[in-house]
C-alpha cells in the first residue's frame, strides 16, 4: 500500500522515477522490436537484398497511416529472420533494452506464422526466441512468459495448423493470442482453436478494440475467453463493457505511442488513457512495436508524462497494474509488488 502521496512529491525529477521504478510490460511484438541496424546486419548475413539503402532510409519508411500501413512493412522486415541464432538475437536486443530500462517481468508476442510461410521451422523459431529469454533470466534476473499469436487475417485453418506445431513446445508457450489487421476479422472466426488452446491449458489474450469496435472486444471476452485486452482503448463506446471490464478487473494493455503512430489517436494529448483510469480500468502501459513507433517502454512513461500529465500516482498505479494482470503465479508477483513498493515508498528519501 502506499504511504501518503505528499511523500511522492519530491523535488527529484520525473525521469528519474520512471526510469527507476520496476515495470512490466504486457504487450511487446518481438517482431517489432527489430531495429533498422539489426536489420540490415541480418540481411547482409542471410544475404536478403532489402529495398533500403541506408538506416536512415528504413527510419523514413516508419511513417505510417493505420495499422495496415505498418503491417506491410512489419512482414517485409521480418524476412531477415532466418536461423536460430537470428530470432536469439532479436530477442536478446530487445531484453537487453528491457533490462536497461528497469523491466523486471516482460510477456513477448511472437508470430510463428510470419516465418512458417517463409519455410522456416517452427522449432527454429520457438528455440531461438526461447534461449534468449532463458540467458536474459540468468544475467538480469528478467523473468519472462512466450505467447504465441494467430495472424487473424489468414484463415481459421491455417491457425489451427499453427496451433499444432505449437502443442510439442507446450511447455515453452504459457498463452495464445489473435494479432494484427484487426478490421473485418472479428473474435468469433477463431473460436476452435481458442477452445482448444484453453483445454490445453493456454492461457488467452487478444487484440481488441484498436481499430475495431466495442463489439469485437466483447467476442475476445465471451467467445475467446480472454484473460486480458490487448488496447481495448474503444470500450468507451459501450458503457454495459466499460461496467462489465471495471466490475472484473479485466487488464486493457494499451500502447500509447503506437496508437497515435497508427492514427487512432491523431496526438497523444487526445488519447484516452487518463479516461480509463478514471473510470476504474485496470490500465497498462506497453510499446508495442517499439521499433517501428519511436519508443520503448520508458519512452510511452515520458511522453505520457509530457503530454497527459500523468503523475507519480498514475505511473505507480499503472506499473502495479502490470504485474497485476501478469501471468506470473503469485508468489513471483508478490515478490515484484514488493520490489515496486520498495522502490515507491523509497524515492526522494
Amino acid at each position: 500500500p502506499m504511504t501518503e502521496p505528499n511523500q511522492l512529491q519530491t523535488p527529484h525529477p520525473m525521469e528519474a522515477f520512471i526510469h527507476g521504478i520496476p515495470k512490466a510490460e504486457l504487450h511487446l511484438h518481438i517482431e517489432g522490436a527489430l531495429e533498422p541496424e539489426l536489420m540490415f546486419e541480418l540481411a547482409a548475413k542471410n544475404d536478403i537484398k532489402l529495398p533500403y539503402e541506408t538506416v536512415a532510409d528504413i527510419r523514413q519508411a516508419y511513417k505510417f497511416q493505420d495499422l495496415q500501413s505498418f503491417l506491410d512493412i512489419y512482414y517485409q522486415g521480418a524476412q531477415v529472420l532466418i536461423d536460430e541464432d537470428d530470432f536469439y538475437r532479436l530477442t536478446w536486443s530487445y531484453l537487453k533494452k528491457a533490462a536497461e530500462q528497469n523491466i523486471r517481468h516482460t510477456e513477448i508476442f511472437f508470430d510463428p506464422q510470419t516465418h512458417t510461410a517463409r519455410g522456416i521451422q517452427f522449432e527454429t523459431i520457438v528455440k531461438g526466441i526461447h534461449r534468449a529469454l532463458s540467458d536474459a533470466g540468468r544475467q538480469w534476473g528478467l523473468s519472462s512468459r512466450l505467447i504465441m499469436c494467430f495472424l487473424r487475417h489468414l484463415s481459421a485453418s491455417e491457425a489451427m495448423k499453427t496451433f499444432k506445431q505449437a502443442l510439442p513446445f507446450k511447455n515453452l508457450i504459457t498463452a495464445v493470442r489473435l494479432d494484427s489487421s484487426e478490421l473485418g476479422f472479428p473474435p468469433d472466426k477463431f473460436r476452435a482453436v481458442f477452445d482448444l488452446a484453453r483445454r490445453n491449458g493456454f492461457k488467452v489474450v487478444a487484440h481488441a478494440g484498436e481499430e475495431g469496435p466495442a463489439e469485437y472486444i466483447w467476442q475476445a471476452l465471451t467467445l475467446l475467453k480472454a484473460a486480458r485486452i490487448d488496447h481495448g482503448i474503444r470500450c468507451v463506446e459501450d458503457a454495459g463493457l466499460v461496467k462489465y471490464l471495471v466490475k472484473k478487473q479485466v487488464p486493457l494493455t494499451v500502447c500509447p505511442l503506437s496508437n497515435v503512430k497508427l492514427g487512432v489517436f491523431d496526438h497523444l494529448s487526445r488519447h484516452n488513457l487518463h479516461q480509463l483510469l478514471e473510470l476504474g480500468l485496470c490500465v497498462t502501459v506497453n510499446s508495442d512495436d517499439p521499433a517501428y513507433f519511436d519508443g520503448y517502454i520508458e519512452d510511452n512513461f515520458q511522453a505520457l508524462h509530457e503530454h497527459l500529465g500523468i503523475d507519480f500516482e498514475d505511473i505507480y498505479k499503472l506499473t502495479r497494474n502490470a504485474f497485476q494482470a501478469s501471468f506470473l503465479a503469485p508468489a513471483e508477483k508478490k515478490k515484484y509488488l514488493d520490489e515496486l513498493d520498495g522502490f515507491v515508498s523509497g524515492f526522494g528519501h
